[in-house]
């Protein structure tokens, strides 16, 4: 079964959680569209009351996933158009994020994004999977955070667990490509590093153009 990184399950409510859980059965296809969630039946699932299960409920309605029903839900689903789409919003944070850090990205941001290059190649060293994915997460959800525009922020907030999920999706086709694309998928991130330090505004521009279209590539052939 498909799991999040302890990483990111570390300092999670419960109602997170199961979220969690519930949302990489979604993004999945485990739980289809049209599928019946019932509160009482996932409650018993986690051995929880039912207060945690709403929780999670009411953060899966607000991502678009499912749709509230009387003590329970109706799944939506996410078809290959949603996950377009889900790019597409992804394309418009990054690449703002990337411009905005052009004129003044402090040192310690980069030094960061290269650690988390470093630890990917652990990761793949070793075959993890969930690690790997949480720090390509990671990479990505650092450098909104460092343009510091807080409505961006915002819009990032709204759709990063589903982009999560996704990934960890995505990263399964990736590792089946072997240790030759994986370490692609590596050095586009340093290629992104290495844009943003440079400060050139066309460079990054192209940069975060070329990597999104490779990401849409996998996304083609993951959800084809």
């Amino acid at each position: 079964m498909r799991q999040y990184p302890a990483a990111w399950l570390k300092g999670q409510s419960r109602g997170e959680a199961i979220a969690g859980e519930l949302r990489l059965r979604i993004v999945d296809g485990t739980l289809k569209q049209g599928d019946v969630i019932s509160e009482n039946k996932i409650a018993a699932d986690f051995g929880t009351s039912r207060s945690p299960v709403r929780e999670a409920l009411k953060a899966l309605s607000n991502e678009g996933l499912i749709r509230l029903e009387r003590m329970g839900a109706v799944v939506l689903g996410l078809s290959a158009k949603d996950i377009a789409e889900l790019y597409d919003v992804r394309y418009l944070i990054e690449s703002f994020a990337q411009q905005r850090l052009a004129s003044s990205c402090p040192p310690e941001v980069i030094s960061t994004l290269r650690h988390r290059i470093d630890s990917m190649r652990v990761a793949a060293k070793y075959a993890d999977i969930a690690e790997f994915a949480w720090l390509d997460f990671q990479f990505h959800d650092g450098l909104v955070a460092a343009a510091g525009h807080a409505r961006i922020a915002r819009l990032w907030d709204s759709v990063r667990h589903v982009v999560l999920a996704v990934m960890l999706l995505t990263t399964e086709e990736v590792f089946g490509g072997g240790p030759d694309r994986l370490e692609r998928v590596v050095a586009k991130h340093e290629t992104i590093a290495d844009a943003i330090q440079s400060g050139d505004e066309a460079r990054i521009a192209e940069v975060v153009r070329d990597y999104f279209a490779d990401s849409r590539r996998t996304l083609r052939s993951t959800w084809s």
